[in-house]
């Protein structure tokens, strides 16, 4: 039985401030999380605290329960993956000269903007792909947020659904190979 049982049911029946105590409850494992996903990224531009807190509004502003511990991980890691995308094309935009306003553009001018950095279309682009298979099997996607963004091996994924570790095994090789294909068709 999952000690956060109790905190979870809060959640599920809107309890004001339920949110925020399962926050807390889990922060130094949530800021684990959004370290582990700038690694991942690359987003060096924020730190693990700043990514931890923007989660945290994202969370407390949202509509989404909790059965268990792992779906609030999935769904932070869901939002952490969301905030760095954004944070990147912010980024890119401020390099790009996007704190500037343009009030008239020729075409010719146009043509010579290039176009945003690699490290931020690699994060878009796997961000639709995890969004694109989230469409087609959900299963597969959280079985990818689990493993690579929360750090859960398959066996505690496994356990966590309650089926056999091969099942996790198939579910995350097919969504490796789905992925791969989808990030090979846009990159073509």
């Amino acid at each position: 039985m999952d000690s956060l049982a109790p905190l979870l049911a809060e959640v599920e029946s809107r309890a004001p401030g339920a949110k925020e105590k399962l926050f807390s409850t889990l922060y130094v494992e949530l800021h684990r999380l959004a370290k582990r996903h700038l690694q991942n990224d690359g987003a060096a531009a924020i730190s693990p605290t700043t990514l931890l807190h923007e989660t945290y509004l994202g969370i407390v502003q949202g509509q989404a329960v909790f059965p268990d511990r792992y779906q609030f991980m999935g769904y932070a890691s869901r939002v952490m993956r969301g905030l760095i995308i954004d944070f990147s094309r912010q980024r890119c935009a401020h390099k790009r000269g996007g704190e500037f306003q343009f009030t008239q553009l020729n075409d010719q001018l146009a043509e010579q903007i290039p176009e945003p950095d690699g490290e931020q279309q690699t994060l878009t682009r796997l961000s639709d792909a995890l969004d694109e298979l989230a469409v087609h099997d959900s299963r597969l996607a959280e079985v990818v947020d689990l493993r690579y963004f929360c750090g859960f091996s398959l066996h505690d994924i496994a356990a966590m659904r309650g089926v056999a570790l091969r099942t996790v095994q198939r579910d995350w090789e097919k969504a490796r190979v789905l992925l791969f294909q989808q990030l090979s068709d846009v990159a073509e």
